[in-house]
């Protein structure tokens, strides 16, 4: 009995051993930066941007919360808190575009989202949902910003 357990202890502990593979080229100050966790994600807020219950014709209004929307995208996107936005394409739906925001709750997302006018107006309407995603998201924002010729 004592000669099968010292046979198979080492087996088991050389076949976990196995099952971790570590990364060579990890970067502890560049994993602290970005808040990842050990496999390298995080938590985001996901948003849905919906056709929202206003109904409003008046094209003055809607440009004026339209133009404050893109204004406060900037901002957010400057603070490192928005971290992807884009529009869809027309859709049954009624899906307009959506966020990833870089903050960990639901909470969080909706307090920045109140900063935004045209879902201040409704506009527009949101669904949020919590999102767990690599944490080196927001390093695209620097390539981004090179390579777009004409300001949407």
């Amino acid at each position: 009995m004592k000669s099968i357990f010292t046979f198979i202890i080492p087996i088991l502990i050389s076949t976990t051993a196995w099952g971790q593979i570590s990364n060579s080229a990890f970067d502890q100050s560049l994993s602290d930066k970005l808040g990842a966790d050990q496999y390298g994600m995080k938590m985001y807020v996901f948003v849905i941007l919906k056709t929202g219950d206003n109904k409003t014709q008046e094209k003055s209004f809607i440009d004026s919360c339209f133009a404050g929307h893109m204004a406060n995208m900037e901002r957010l996107s400057k603070a490192n808190q928005l971290i992807v936005a884009g529009p869809f394409g027309k859709n049954e739906a009624d899906f307009r575009g959506l966020f990833i925001l870089n903050v960990k709750t639901i909470k969080e997302a909706s307090a920045l989202l109140e900063t935004d006018p045209a879902i201040k107006s409704n506009l527009l309407k949101v669904e949020l949902y919590p999102w767990y995603g690599s944490a080196a998201l927001p390093e695209y924002l620097d390539a981004h910003n090179k390579i777009w010729k004409t300001k949407p």
